[in-house]
């Protein structure tokens, strides 16, 4: 899918109410969250419980109005061959950073994998995983261990939109990640 389709899509959310990240000590400056798809339980709940992955069965999880106002998006998703758990859109404004933190057990090794594809990004957002600075361009899909310490400084005047999603580590994604050539 074009990249192209999913930006106009994300581009008509960008006017509804996002929630700032629960973890407001790991972030200096402004960090917010679109829930795209949630656990079951929490479809009518606050958007803070709807915005992440709490243990729950992966046939637990359901798709938020939010996604269904973006057919492309919705479409590229279920083209995935692995259970989706959490979908969000995540914002880093212009000047903000994520401190370095880790997602503990989120990895291939436990059997979930966190995939973020830059929506819109910059060469002066810096997503360091490890001490080691990511290249994430807009319309790629990225897997990294999420386990390891991760940060990122938005150091440009605007702000940095990813979609993130976590999900099962099935054989075909373990492959796609291995081969390093899945796109947006």
């Amino acid at each position: 899918m074009p990249l192209a389709l999913i930006q106009r899509e994300v581009s008509l959310l960008m006017t509804r109410d996002w929630q700032p990240h629960v973890n407001r000590r790991d972030y200096d400056g402004g960090w917010d969250v679109m829930p795209l798809r949630c656990q079951a339980q929490h479809v009518n709940a606050h958007p803070i419980l709807q915005g992440f992955t709490l243990h729950a069965a992966a046939d637990d999880w359901c798709d938020l109005p939010a996604v269904q106002q973006c057919p492309s998006l919705q479409q590229w998703l279920h083209q995935l061959q692995c259970p989706l758990l959490s979908v969000r859109l995540m914002r880093l404004h212009a000047g903000a950073s994520i401190l370095p933190h880790r997602d503990r057990g989120l990895h291939l090794g436990c059997g979930e994998a966190r995939l973020h594809v830059p929506v819109w990004t910059n060469p002066d957002v810096h997503f360091i995983v490890a001490g080691q600075e990511i290249p994430m361009r807009a319309g790629e899909v990225w897997y990294f261990n999420a386990d390891e310490e991760h940060e990122v400084v938005n150091r440009s005047t605007e702000a940095r939109t990813h979609l993130v999603m976590d999900c099962i580590a099935t054989p075909w994604l373990v492959h796609r990640i291995q081969e390093g050539a899945y796109r947006a």
